[in-house]
């Protein structure tokens, strides 16, 4: 069976049209013939969606129960047995009820697509997974529904309900949307003008990137090559050198001045991955690229100009920034350049040639592989001596005086010279000793004249070979060095990462490898400052930030310091990368310290928030029962008897009581917090403090108590302690059937005393044990608004501030245990049968 087709109805925000629109596309499709049902429509409460599902077929709903309520579900089972060839589902990110087969309604939308129906659903913009943490920064509201975008972006058609911000604020003001109480707080809040245009472009840029990846499929499909310019798209093609931040910001410009522009940086490197730029400056190019909005990216290939159009052909560009060549003018005269070889092989991509400061300045070479200063001077003499011996040497034997012999053997001494100095010395060396064999081995000898026009042509062709020769050997002398360097830095860095990996402390510990690495005595990470002397972060062995060293910049105002001065050009590379790793620990730290004050601060707003919520609610409620009761006593149009006004005025007495330990339980609570909490640990008997704290709750009659002989003597707090329990207490009776009555027992287990509170109730998961003990933790069968859920947690810091423990464990037989676990009584001696 065919699986069937998905098409959505994207909007940006509620109300934009969604469901009509879905309803709109359903009934044409039933006036065509197809068959349609409605397998799913929310029309919450909207007359005109209502009126919109008038003549369709309705599936009707699945009811389940949970926690004491009826809720209505997707019947999926029901659809498939229906077997329409259109089903109509709205709200694809929807969470279903617990004991359906699904977690997800797109989970359910896919056994229908699997089955052959073709669905047609909706969807908002911020329900998208990759675009939730967007969204809470733009509305400050956390979506719980989210949708996986790979099923959004699976859909076979995606059609934009769009409507302009003012006019979906219109509809809202008209009670299109919400309901007339809910209209003035929605347009106050989440509907704003600001809120509405940002998720309108996250909507816009978010279809938009679906129809280009759409596109791109198709010209891939069609083997489509040449550009398509249905956006504009910048590629800024970077060698590493120091033009990139030029041509970088002029890319940016172009970009920001076109519809819809693009920035994309793309760094080319060699295939074997030698010869490149140093890591702190591509580092730094991705950086600028980054904060200039666009994207970095780095291909490779033997040919940096094809690698690069190859690239640029692929993102389906517009425009190519290049920069002026940096080759010397002999140079460019023996081949193109990479400005020159973009330009011939563009097509119809607009090429820009952006000159910079270091415009037609000699590119060198770079440090890494060029051969020693020694191995040159080594070759010079090998250039200067090899030859006059090759011919004294030839010149001994007769028989080795024949010119087709002798140019051979002084190729191969040029060869040999060109492996050991480079091609300089090289060159030296075929001159040389082309004029040797012209004095003594090509008629006549004797004299710089050739007479055999054959022999002017070999000694050319001798001098040419040479140097081609010696071309390609120091070529590949050089290529072989920057190998066998590039070999020991990989080696280097990979023991490195390996070392860091494992390692909590990660910044001196790479210092210390900078120190064994580079063989100096000291190493640090130092922090630029204007003026004085830059403070240090870290260091490693004897460092001193006055002294004089070897600086590479590592993040930001950091640099890595290395004492004392004088690294080799050849190990230049290796200690960038090691600044680059200090930089992206430097980094790394940063954000940990970043993301832990944003917990801090999202753990203390939550508090805030939970706080607020519960205190309108449960300040309100008693203040709320003692003005009602006073207002009574006060009336004169009711005469009450005495009975009732002792019911009043008791009905005044617990309100006041519960509003008392409410605003305890807050006082205590934000004193641990601060830790303002000084416990007074004393000897205190049990014996005494346990019946006149039961005494003062709101039940003593359902509760009994029994303490151990030896347990009578504990070191507490008495206040304290008189808290803990009172709260302890109070929560068990909520749980506590009422025939039987709490226990509260006192025991002595080794060297502490534990005192439980044994309730008979519903008890508690385990894996909500320590949940409980949160702040504003409640229940799910306790009324709302029956406490603040702040007794266990001020219980437990109480408890915690005299040196104890409170924990929670399962009473056998069904309900919840607490357990205070405190010291025993200094001085306290067990004797058989009770404490002396």
């Amino acid at each position: 069976m065919a699986r069937g087709k998905l098409r959505i109805y994207l909007g940006a925000a509620p109300g934009v049209g969604k469901t009509v629109a879905m309803l709109d596309e359903g009934r044409r499709r039933l006036e065509r013939g197809t068959d349609v049902v409605v397998a799913l429509c929310e029309t919450h409460a909207r007359p005109y969606t209502a009126e919109s599902l008038k003549g369709l077929e309705v599936i009707p709903r699945r009811e389940l129960s949970y926690k004491g309520a009826v809720f209505t579900e997707l019947d999926v089972d029901a659809t498939l047995a229906r077997q329409p060839q259109v089903a109509l589902v709205d709200e694809l990110a929807h969470t279903n009820v617990p004991g359906c087969r699904n977690e997800k309604r797109w989970q359910d939308i896919e056994e229908l697509l699997d089955a052959g129906i073709d669905v047609i659903s909706t969807v908002n913009i911020q329900h998208l997974e990759s675009l939730n943490d967007a969204v809470t920064a733009i509305t400050g509201i956390v979506q719980r529904e989210t949708v996986p975008d790979e099923v959004v972006r699976a859909a076979d058609q995606i059609e934009l309900v769009d409507m302009s911000p003012e006019a979906l604020r219109r509809r809202m003001a008209h009670g299109n949307i919400y309901r007339a109480e809910k209209v003035d707080a929605a347009l106050a809040n989440y509907f704003r003008v600001g809120n509405l245009s940002a998720l309108r472009e996250l909507a816009l840029l978010w279809l938009a990137d679906k129809v280009d990846a759409a596109l791109e499929g198709y010209r891939a499909a069609h083997g489509i090559t040449q550009s398509w310019p249905t956006r504009e798209r910048v590629v800024v093609a970077l060698s590493g050198g120091a033009e990139g931040e030029t041509l970088l910001r002029r890319g940016a410009r172009i970009a920001s001045r076109l519809a819809g522009g693009e920035l994309l940086a793309v760094y080319s490197v060699r295939n074997d991955g030698l010869a490149a730029a140093p890591l702190s400056q591509v580092a730094e190019l991705r950086r600028l690229t980054e904060e200039l909005g666009g994207e970095f990216h780095t291909v490779s290939g033997e040919d940096a100009a094809e690698a690069v159009l190859a690239f640029a052909r692929g993102v389906n560009a517009t425009q190519i920034l290049v920069g002026v060549s940096r080759r010397s003018p002999w140079q460019r005269a023996i081949s193109a350049g990479m400005a020159e070889r973009i330009i011939a092989g563009s097509g119809d991509i607009d090429v820009h040639v952006v000159t910079h400061q270091a415009a037609g300045r000699s590119i060198g070479r770079r440090g890494r592989g060029a051969l020693s200063q020694r191995r040159v001077a080594a070759g010079m003499v090998a250039a200067i001596l090899v030859p006059p011996a090759l011919t004294m040497a030839l010149l001994a034997d007769p028989l080795t005086r024949d010119l087709p012999l002798v140019i051979p053997i002084f190729l191969l001494a040029t060869v040999v010279v060109a492996v050991l100095g480079g091609i300089a010395p090289a060159i030296v060396a075929a001159v040389f000793g082309s004029l040797l064999l012209n004095w003594f081995f090509v008629p006549p000898v004797g004299t710089l004249t050739v007479a055999d026009p054959h022999n002017a042509l070999a000694l050319v062709m001798f001098v040419l070979v040479g140097v081609l020769v010696a071309v390609i050997v120091h070529r590949n002398a050089r290529r072989s060095e920057e190998a066998r360097a590039a070999e020991r830095e990989a080696s280097a860095l990979a023991d490195l990462s390996n070392s860091l990996l494992g390692a909590t402390d990660q910044l001196p510990l790479l210092l210390r490898h900078a120190v064994d690495m580079f063989a100096v005595e000291a190493a640090g990470v130092t922090r630029r400052v204007p003026i004085g002397v830059a403070p240090v972060v870290a260091s490693f062995g004897p460092f001193d930030p006055t002294a004089v060293g070897d600086h590479e910049r590592a993040y930001g105002d950091y640099e890595l310091v290395l004492q004392p001065a004088g690294l080799g050009a050849d190990r230049r590379r290796l200690f960038t990368a090691f600044a680059t790793h200090a930089g992206a620990i430097l980094q790394r730290q940063e954000l940990q310290a970043s993301a832990q004050g944003a917990e801090r601060l999202a753990r203390d707003n939550e508090a805030r928030t939970a706080l607020l919520s519960a205190v309108s609610h449960d300040l309100r409620t008693p203040l709320a029962g003692i003005k009602a009761a006073i207002g009574s006593l006060r009336s004169k149009e009711v005469h009450w008897s005495a009975e009732d006004e002792d019911d009043l005025e008791e009905a005044i007495e617990e309100s006041a009581d519960r509003l008392e330990a409410l605003v305890g339980n807050l006082l205590d609570l934000s004193r641990l917090q601060v830790g303002a909490l000084v416990a007074s640990v004393v000897p205190t008997d049990l014996e005494e403090l346990v019946p006149s704290t039961l005494a003062t709750v709101s039940d003593p009659n359902r509760v009994s108590w029994v303490i151990e002989p030896d347990a009578r003597s504990v070191n507490a707090d008495g206040g304290l302690l008189d808290r803990v329990l009172s709260n302890l207490v109070e929560n068990a009776l909520r749980y506590q059937p009422a025939e039987e009555p709490v226990l509260v027992s006192a025991s002595r287990v080794a060297d502490r005393i534990e005192l439980r509170v044994v309730d008979h109730g519903v008890g508690v998961p385990a894996d909500d044990q320590e949940r409980i003990f949160e702040p504003f933790q409640r229940q799910s069968d306790v009324p709302s608004g029956d406490g603040l859920g702040l007794g266990l947690a001020v219980a437990r810091g109480l408890t915690e501030a005299m040196s104890g423990t409170l924990s929670a464990e399962p009473t056998p037989g069904g309900g919840l245990t607490m357990v205070v676990a405190l010291g025993v009584a200094g001085g306290a001696e067990v004797v058989e049968g009770g404490v002396t």
